[in-house]
């Protein structure tokens, strides 16, 4: 249940392609408990904190990665572009 706490607001991407790969990509929202059964049902699911790297020390969702809000475009080519990718 700590995903459920942890999460409030979730952007998710689906990253077959992307604004930092040059084309248009899909945005939609979630609910915290859609991404839950996802990711309890063993779909392929990356996490993303989009806070500052502090605040990703301070506490995180075991197994995010941290690419803070400012460096996601440039940081896009480090994101798996299979699976989904969740942002928070």
């Amino acid at each position: 249940m700590r995903l459920k706490l942890a999460l409030h607001a979730i952007l998710t991407l689906g990253l077959g392609a992307g604004i930092a790969f040059g084309q248009d990509m899909p945005i939609d929202f979630i609910r915290v408990s859609d991404v839950y059964k996802l990711i309890t049902a063993g779909a392929k699911v990356l996490l993303v904190d989009v806070r500052s790297r502090q605040e990703y020390l301070i506490r995180h969702i075991k197994g995010a990665v941290s690419i803070p809000v400012g460096t996601v475009e440039e940081r896009a080519r480090e994101v798996p572009r299979d699976g989904l990718v969740v942002l928070y």
